[in-house]
């Protein structure tokens, strides 16, 4: 129930009409928020008081930012039947078993676009010419390496992945910049678009994943795709003597998504094929009993939490490298009360205390559970991609900083699709793994999309070579705008940000306000959303934008405590007791390296997490407790 007030003069004029619609209490809670904005300081606030600001925001997203796509079609089944995580995520919402599964419509964070520019205003090929093709690799230093940007893949392909017509799109470069680009013209694949029977929104788009946490991107996402991926034996996935994926005839990977695969992505699927394979031995060592089916199912639950779990309170932590947020991802897990308390009493003080996983049920904010629009197009972010991945010597003698001379640099290009994974069998995964965690990723900033990507052969679900070469730029910029996702400010309006007024908000870089100007002119509100997320300032140890992050922030939680298999049947009896231990012995993925290659991390890596560069300096030791601490 909206509550009128008088609002105060520091609410920004635009997002005036957002609030009236608000309850008295989401009222008072977005005053904070929006008062802690206009002086941009909840980054600068003391961890404790972070993470309280961070919590307040999540509450309003939750409360404002969770539109359901299409009606509630399933049935309720008795969930006792399902005590695993099905083939097509099905079966996994309490009491609708359709919820969630292959093939249902994407949410949305926001409804669609409202702006009246047309499709092609700017021309997506000239946006990608003018702002996003690289001009010079620029490398995020220590902070982030390729195995944490593979890792990025290897999640998305996770989650989602959006189902396409059969009516192909031609762009053609404008005369101005056509001489300047890879592809002259290109063809691909229109989104496609369903009626949703919905009065509200009334079309959607079909997500061909699971938006589950399930690891869906090594066992499928239905019956075909996992039954290609078993063993039928003890429980066990397929995997090659070396360790790495099996293929196929015709060289194409044997694993859970194929879909424009390169030898990192297809890397980071066989270590964890290795991982369930292990889990799978092990429960048979405890289980004797067991038969291949019950072995199989509990090793998916049990290698599923720990690469959502990996997520959570490793890689993130060095994406948006700060305190505050490892005192936000660890809550979410374990809550404020920390670890030990939790394995040592449970999950029995709530979502704050005792974190989201383990709650007594599942909770979705009345917004059945689905993956959305907008938190697709901030996982853009194919800047991260290297020109070539450098190859290190493993025969030589390590430096002082555990650093190893370069052996081979290898485009990027011969990494990808059947030459890829040929060229993986000949590295090896131990040398990959080594010289990709050594590697830098690139920089999430304008001028730094890999020209490659700009005439690239994609792979269709099968891994199959298309036909047509895509401009990956381009289509970034098109599937935006094609899908409604709101241009840059009228996104940060719908998620309670002060929106720019200026190009000078936005980027303090005179170059980038130049480029700018020519592509947009001083049209603020035509500025494309992807353009927005890589010219905004960054916030101290976040190499994303602040705006992308508030999706993730909302996001993250959501597929925790929405999933049944991580809060009422989180627990020893559905996981098995040695599978539950598995998983909460298990905090980082220099666990599970360690678990295969027990000398490689001593060895070879410096730093603190696997997906820092493993040569830089390891994270400060603290004396004061993390919630006690200053700003970082």
């Amino acid at each position: 129930m909206a509550f009128s007030i008088s609002l105060p003069d520091f609410v920004h004029p635009q997002l005036r009409h957002v609030v009236a619609k608000m309850s008295f209490f989401d009222t008072i809670l977005f005053y904070v928020v929006h008062l802690v904005d206009k002086f941009d300081l909840w980054h600068r606030l003391p961890v404790l008081l972070g993470a309280a600001y961070l919590g307040i925001r999540r509450h309003l997203h939750q409360r404002y930012n969770l539109l359901h796509v299409g009606k509630v079609n399933g049935k309720k089944y008795d969930t006792e039947e399902f005590t695993y995580r099905t083939a097509d995520g099905s079966c996994n919402h309490p009491v609708d078993h359709l919820v969630g599964s292959q093939g249902t419509f994407f949410g949305r964070n926001m409804l669609p676009s409202t702006s009246s520019y047309a499709l092609l205003e700017p021309h997506p090929v000239t946006v990608a010419s003018k702002l996003l093709e690289r001009r010079k690799y620029t490398d995020c230093g220590g902070q982030f390496n390729m195995i944490a940007c593979a890792w990025l893949q290897f999640m998305i392909h996770d989650w989602n992945d959006h189902m396409e017509d059969t009516e192909q799109v031609e762009l053609r470069a404008p005369q101005d910049v056509a001489a300047g680009c890879p592809l002259k013209s290109f063809k691909f694949l229109k989104t496609k678009k369903l009626p949703t029977g919905s009065p509200d929104l009334k079309f959607g788009h079909l997500n061909s994943r699971t938006p589950w946490w399930d690891g869906s991107v090594i066992y499928g996402n239905n019956e075909e795709g996992m039954i290609r991926v078993r063993r039928f034996k003890d429980g066990k996935l397929r995997l090659s003597g070396d360790g790495l994926l099996e293929h196929d005839d015709k060289g194409i990977p044997i694993s859970g998504d194929v879909r424009n695969y390169w030898a990192g992505y297809s890397l980071l699927q066989a270590l964890f094929v290795k991982e369930h394979n292990a889990i799978c031995d092990m429960l048979k060592e405890h289980y004797p009993e067991f038969d291949d089916e019950k072995v199989y199912r509990h090793a998916r639950l049990i290698t599923s939490a720990v690469i959502a779990k990996i997520h959570t309170i490793d890689w993130t932590l060095e994406i948006v490298k700060t305190d505050t947020l490892m005192a936000g991802m660890r809550i979410n897990w374990y809550g404020l009360l920390g670890k030990r308390v939790k394995d040592l009493l449970g999950p029995k003080f709530g979502p704050v205390l005792s974190g989201l996983v383990g709650l007594k049920k599942p909770r979705d904010h009345g917004t059945p559970y689905s993956l959305t629009e907008e938190f697709v197009s901030v996982y853009r972010m194919h800047s991260l991609l290297p020109d070539t991945i450098v190859l290190r010597d493993l025969k030589s003698t390590t430096s002082e900083d555990k650093s190893l001379p370069i052996q081979d640099e290898i485009p990027m290009r011969e990494m990808i699709g059947k030459e890829g994974e040929k060229n993986l069998s000949k590295i090896g995964m131990e040398q990959m793994l080594v010289s990709m965690g050594h590697q830098s990723s690139g920089a999430g900033t304008l001028w730094n999309f890999p020209s490659w990507m700009r005439n690239l052969v994609p792979h269709d679900i099968d891994g199959d070579d298309r036909p047509d070469s895509i401009d990956m730029a381009a289509l970034d910029i098109y599937r935006d705008r094609e899908r409604g996702v709101p241009r840059y400010n009228e996104f940060r309006r719908n998620l309670l940000m002060v929106p720019i007024s200026k190009w000078e908000d936005l980027t303090n870089d005179e170059e980038v306000i130049e480029a700018l100007q020519e592509v947009y002119g001083d049209d603020i509100e035509k500025l494309d959303l992807q353009i927005g997320l890589h010219a905004e300032k960054k916030i101290k140890g976040f190499a994303i934008s602040e705006t992308a992050f508030f999706i993730f922030l909302l996001i993250a939680s959501r597929r925790l405590e929405a999933d049944r298999f991580f809060t009422t049947d989180f627990n020893s009896r559905t996981y098995t007791e040695k599978g539950f231990e598995w998983v909460n012995k298990t905090e980082t993925l220099k666990d599970v390296i360690d678990r295969y290659f027990p000398e490689m991390t001593e060895k070879y890596m410096r730093c603190t997490s696997a997906f820092s560069v493993w040569s830089s300096d390891p994270d400060p030791k603290h004396y004061l407790p993390l919630y006690l601490r200053p700003a970082t």
